[in-house]
């Protein structure tokens, strides 16, 4: 499949020009210039929207905030949303939670842990950090570091999130907490929008921070970042971003909501396709969606990249799954999870009343409606978490949707029935 001839939109924005065709049902999607935003661009860059009578425009935003806030005030009809966001718009958590839910997931995998690179030379001449590269030991060794800098009178390192209900966010902190460190009382974490990290970093803004793709590696490339952790190192399975819809648009757009997720289940299976991720790192790479180097986004999503300045590589086979294993189904023990760690970290007390409403953010009834009877397809809406072969949690953990506060209590958090 090659580029079909693009136009621009009331936005400015490339989009196929197939899509002005008249009876087309125009969906205005606002989406953060990220890799796991590919299987949006792909529906509308690859003809997959106007196939399903959808002119797809897609408005690039700057921060998460804002992507909430304009999904509320209906300049968005969807949006491409952390995972966290319908959960904790479902349960009235942060400012302006306006309804949302989310019947697909834009896939899995693409977030990474980068620190400075003095940080990491500390570490480095702290512990023995040679060999293969080592999530949890980077945790442990930074948990060394953190140590000797309160012994030394220093002030705590401070790490840049995307977002406070993002899988960044929890992410982070699953981290940290394996390694030793608590992340409330030894960190300082702060918001920074995505596309803003690396240039917070090399600023001296920040210690280090947890985004997605391609950020961790554009910081690299500066010689300013060492990439210590990616998402496959702490839960595989870990749900990354979301289409977020409003309930109300929804129930007036039933039939186009259905079509929008049929296009974006023929993207993502595009996307997964090995022998396209070059033609996709090139639309990626445009000014109106990434404006980052090809040669980054491609090896990016070929989960080849460099994680430090000195040029050690690590690939990752699996560091985007667009589409393969039900990437695309919207499990609810999975938004169950996300609640479970608002728990955690003291966003939110735990009462079974409102695990049950946090599972509601996810409809699993809404993808298997559009997308028909079909195999890879599950059957269940929920199941037990970080059980299976390749699944684990970094730290061992198993997350049983039937037990939140079992989970609670094997992690260390307090969970009480209110």
């Amino acid at each position: 499949m090659s580029f079909i001839p693009t136009g621009i939109d009331e936005g400015g924005l490339a989009v196929p020009a197939v899509i002005a065709n008249k009876g087309s049902r125009l969906v205005r999607a606002g989406f953060i210039p990220l890799v796991d935003a590919a299987i949006l661009i792909a529906a509308a860059e690859f003809g997959f929207a106007a196939r399903e009578g959808i002119q797809l425009s897609l408005i690039r935003d700057v921060s998460w905030a804002n992507i909430r806030d304009r999904l509320a005030f209906r300049q968005f009809d969807i949006a491409h949303m952390l995972a966290p966001m319908p959960v904790a718009a479902s349960l009235g958590l942060g400012s302006n939670p306006s309804p949302v839910v989310t019947p697909f997931v834009l896939g899995r995998g693409g977030n990474a842990i980068t620190l400075s690179l003095g940080l990491f030379r500390r570490m480095q001449a702290m512990a023995d950090l040679s060999g293969k590269p080592n999530a949890l030991a980077n945790a442990q060794a930074l948990k060394r570091v953190i140590k000797a800098r309160i012994e030394e009178g220093l002030g705590p390192i401070t790490l840049g999130i995307t977002y406070p209900f993002s899988s960044h966010n929890y992410e982070l902190r699953y981290w940290l907490a394996a390694g030793g460190i608590d992340p409330d009382l030894e960190v300082k974490l702060v918001v920074v929008p995505p596309p803003m990290t690396s240039d917070a970093l090399s600023a001296g803004a920040i210690d280090g921070f947890c985004v997605g793709a391609p950020w961790n590696m554009v910081a690299v490339s500066r010689g300013v970042g060492c990439i210590v952790a990616v998402k496959e190192d702490i839960w595989p399975s870990s749900p990354e971003k979301v289409i977020g819809m409003r309930p109300d648009w929804l129930e007036q757009n039933t039939e186009t909501a259905s079509r929008l997720i049929v296009a974006l289940d023929r993207a993502a299976l595009w996307c997964d396709q090995a022998d396209n991720r070059r033609e996709l790192a090139l639309a990626l790479s445009a000014p109106n969606y990434l404006d980052v180097p090809f040669e980054i986004l491609h090896r990016v999503l070929l989960g080849q990249f460099t994680i430090d300045p000195d040029g050690a590589e690590r690939t990752v086979p699996d560091y985007f799954n667009f589409h393969r294993d039900a990437a695309n189904f919207p499990w609810i023990s999975q938004a169950q999870w996300i609640y479970s760690q608002m728990v955690r970290w003291g966003q939110i007390e735990y009462c079974s009343s409102l695990a049950e409403q946090a599972g509601a953010a996810f409809r699993p009834d809404l993808y298997r409606n559009a997308i028909g009877k079909r195999v890879d397809i599950p059957t269940n809406d929920t199941r037990v978490e970080g059980r299976d072969d390749g699944d684990a949690f970094l730290d061992g953990a198993i997350f049983d949707p039937a037990n939140i506060p079992g989970y609670l209590n094997s992690v260390g958090a307090s969970a009480f029935e209110k």
